[in-house]
């Protein structure tokens, strides 16, 4: 019996999160309420308190459900024992492409935090988490390349901090173009390219080498 209730309060948390990706998705972050979720899930609101303290814990806890299993992914890429960290990092981020492409959860998920969340004052915490994740995978990626750069894979001397600026920009535009317009490219097959041409740029470009005004 007790593993039988274990069972269903993970039923009713992942259909709270499941209903959560579309409210989100349909109103915005900010507009939404818990109540609108917890009827959208034909539940009561003591049903969310019962998992979440509130609708930011909610929220957390929906974005991890996608994004937790990418950083462990990315992390592979900053081990000292990689020998190709930069194959790593190109797996890793055509299984991201891949993932939102195919599944919905990520899909939802990702456009609800590119072009769904709106960051006003109330939502501080998730702006706050925001940050959090963005300052943890600068230093991840920074790691990363100083792997490559010992491996011979990027030109000693790269300017980190401009190339992970770049990273982010290049891979969230790539995304958040394709999301809002998922007929404009193939985001398997011409995602793949652009990551590649991406890449590309870090062994040639003298704008990311010391010295470069």
């Amino acid at each position: 019996m007790v593993k039988k209730t274990k069972e269903e309060a993970l039923e009713t948390r992942n259909c709270l999160l499941d209903t959560a990706e579309q409210v989100f998705h349909r109103k915005g972050v900010s507009q939404t309420t818990l109540n609108d979720i917890a009827l959208a899930a034909g539940m009561t609101r003591g049903a969310i308190y019962w998992h979440f303290k509130n609708k930011v814990d909610l929220f957390n806890a929906m974005c991890d459900r996608v994004t937790l299993p990418l950083e462990a992914m990315t992390e592979a890429a900053t081990r000292d024992d990689v020998a190709d960290p930069l194959g790593e990092l190109r797996n890793s981020v055509r299984y991201f492409f891949h993932k939102v492409a195919t599944d919905e959860h990520y899909r939802l998920v990702f456009d609800i935090l590119f072009n769904k969340c709106e960051f006003v004052a109330e939502l501080g915490p998730i702006v706050e988490r925001d940050s959090r994740v963005r300052e943890e995978f600068r230093q991840r990626f920074e790691r990363m390349l100083l792997n490559a750069e010992k491996r011979g894979q990027l030109p000693v001397g790269l300017n980190h901090r401009l190339a992970v600026e770049s990273y982010q920009a290049y891979v969230k535009g790539i995304l958040r173009n394709w999301l809002l317009n998922p007929a404009s490219f193939d985001l398997l097959v011409d995602g793949d390219r652009m990551l590649d041409a991406f890449f590309e740029l870090l062994q040639v470009s003298r704008a990311l080498r010391p010295g470069h005004r």
